[in-house]
């Protein structure tokens, strides 16, 4: 995600123009990628990184991954993009008619 933010200099004048469509859409990405108030606060740092002009060299998505997979520290809230709960007890019929628990 940080290429993303990164790409907008590679055409010269579209910077700064292109972080102001990719700003708030960076930001609802963070949040839903992180989740709980770790993934809201860096959703809102991550929006105004990217309306600043200036400050695209720095990482947000990296540094959240890192702090929260490298050190071991992960967020317990499920973000949007994490697995569902499988506790859920599913029954299924097989051709024979049979139920089975999965």
């Amino acid at each position: 995600m940080d290429l993303v933010g990164y790409a907008s200099y590679a055409i010269p004048g579209l910077g700064e123009f292109a972080d102001i469509i990719w700003a708030p859409i960076s930001g609802i990405i963070f949040y839903m990628t992180f989740g709980g108030w770790k993934g809201a606060f860096g959703g809102l740092f991550n929006f105004v990184e990217e309306l600043l002009p200036g400050t695209d060299f720095i990482p947000s998505f990296t540094i959240m991954w890192i702090f929260q997979y490298a050190t071991g520290k992960k967020n317990n809230h499920t973000g949007f993009f994490s697995p569902m709960n499988n506790d859920r007890n599913v029954e299924v019929s097989d051709t024979t008619g049979d139920a089975m628990k999965c």
